[in-house]
């Protein structure tokens, strides 16, 4: 390949940015390619810790801020108003790729975007499955983007039953693992000094509203919430995303504001929050880092409710729902239980490498725009 090419990454929430990271920045340093980044979301809430700052401090280049929530706490609007600034955003930098990531709407509106304006979408991280909204958001992803980048062999599986043509299809891993397993990472000690962490030993706690589930929200994080009291252990907790519903976990959260086993965070840098991770002595909630980060680490993770059913789960993860009592049992498992070996589910922390690889053959950017359904 002769010419340079034009990448554009949109990152709308702190954990599509931790998967997208390695990506951007081996892309970056490559002579092949101009790098671009569209910033929105949650990045630009400060109410969640404005964490557009920790994509300026990584010291990227180009990055355009775009603010996309309105008055309504609506996906639907969310995503309207997202096409439309992106859209604007495309037409005057004329891309040669669009990469997004998941299962956010920003990512859904930035491949409706690049697929009706005859631009190459890739997806990073789709044919997982889950069990909320966002199985249909990521599902609906794939099928607007022209190539994948997968985590396993399984989600490719899943893909292609889906329609999506093999030769379109790319195992490189999960992203995030390439930064779990850096020698970069800083010390535990200063992460708890940079935080004001001032346990020896703690667990993290992270908690999201399930859209499908609102009416359940609000008793589900108190239990969770009074449950994590009463166990007198220490907790770490960061705040949920910001979908429909999150206003009842905020608001169960004011229960702890004042104890001193609790430490809040609106957002934490994700080399940090890993180094945390790595330290805890589990994970409680049903963030996707119980199961994708966890396991890798060999941390247990207590999974409450349904939003992560049926993704890729190890034996290992203590899955509960959302009563009080048994999320009390869950915690006391754990400490019978403790850490284990880690497992390799996804990846070795070498996915930058082979995305760099493939994107950097002509074979890659020969693929078709026009797409069809691969019968099988």
């Amino acid at each position: 390949m002769t010419l340079t090419k034009k990448i554009l990454f949109l990152s709308g929430t702190r954990a599509d940015f931790g998967k997208l990271k390695s990506l951007i920045k081996i892309c970056e340093d490559s002579p092949l390619f101009a790098i671009q980044i569209f910033v929105t979301g949650m990045h630009m809430h400060h109410q969640y810790g404005y964490t557009v700052k920790e994509i300026e401090k990584s010291g990227f280049k180009n990055i355009y801020k775009y603010i996309n929530y309105t008055s309504e706490a609506s996906m639907d609007l969310t995503m309207a108003k997202t096409i439309e600034g992106f859209s604007s955003y495309v037409k005057e930098e004329k891309p040669d790729i669009i990469i997004v990531h998941g299962d956010r709407v920003e990512a859904l509106a930035g491949a409706i975007v690049g697929a009706l304006n005859n631009i190459l979408v890739a997806h990073i991280e789709g044919g997982e499955v889950s069990g909320t909204i966002d199985e249909l958001i990521r599902h609906s992803v794939s099928k607007m983007s022209h190539t994948h980048f997968v985590s396993n062999d399984l989600a490719k599986k899943r893909l292609i039953q889906m329609g999506e043509k093999e030769a379109s299809i790319y195992t490189i891993g999960s992203p995030d693992i390439d930064i779990m397993f850096s020698d970069k990472l800083p010390k535990i000690e200063l992460v708890k000094e940079y935080y004001s962490i001032p346990f020896d030993s703690f667990s993290i706690l992270m908690f999201h509203p399930v859209t499908t589930e609102y009416e359940m929200m609000k008793e589900a994080a108190s239990n969770l919430i009074d449950a994590a009291i009463e166990s007198k252990l220490n907790y770490v907790v960061v705040f949920p995303n910001n979908d429909y519903g999150s206003n009842h976990i905020l608001s169960a959260f004011e229960k702890i504001k004042n104890n001193s086993n609790f430490r809040i965070f609106p957002s934490l840098r994700f080399e940090y929050f890993l180094v945390l991770l790595k330290n805890a002595e589990f994970i409680i909630g049903n963030s996707s880092a119980g199961i994708r980060e966890a396991p890798h680490y060999g941390i247990p993770t207590i999974n409450i409710g349904t939003r992560q059913n049926n993704r890729a789960l190890n034996a290992e993860i203590i899955n509960t729902d959302y009563t009080k009592q048994n999320i009390m049992e869950a915690i006391n498992k754990t400490s019978i239980t403790g850490k284990y070996l880690p497992k390799n589910l996804f990846g070795i922390g070498d996915s930058d490498q082979k995305f760099l690889n493939i994107i950097s053959t002509t074979d890659f950017w020969e693929i078709s725009k026009q797409k069809v359904f691969n019968d099988i």
